[in-house]
């Protein structure tokens, strides 16, 4: 039998329940991280405490959001369980999660932060 090493699978698998969640450096969001390359390109799934806010930041790249419980609000409106949200490279905004949220994002580069 031929064993391919791990770097040469074609797919990657990942556990996320036996993933911990991390704390951020934004009060009552946590995150686990499911994909991330040198580039920058990433996939987290991020859990938000009720009120919980992420500072004024802009989207270096497109940046897509799913959110999977709760809600995600910006002065622009609110994405609520089972939609979706996508927002334009420059683009800036504060967000926060008015009841808490689990949410699934997908960044091509990280958000830059003016806080």
């Amino acid at each position: 039998m031929n064993i391919a090493a791990e770097s040469d699978l074609l797919s990657r698998y990942v556990n996320v329940d036996a993933l911990p969640w991390e704390p951020t450096r934004f009060p009552g969001i946590e995150a686990k991280t499911l994909m991330k390359q040198q580039s920058g390109l990433a996939t987290l799934l991020m859990r938000m405490a009720p009120g919980a806010k992420l500072p004024l930041h802009e989207h270096v790249q497109i940046e897509q959001t799913y959110v999977l419980e709760g809600s995600l609000a910006d002065d622009q409106g609110e994405c609520t369980a089972g939609n979706f949200v996508w927002r334009s490279a420059g683009s800036r905004h504060v967000a926060w999660a008015p009841k808490g949220a689990l949410l699934l994002g997908i960044f091509l580069e990280p958000n830059r932060f003016f806080d």
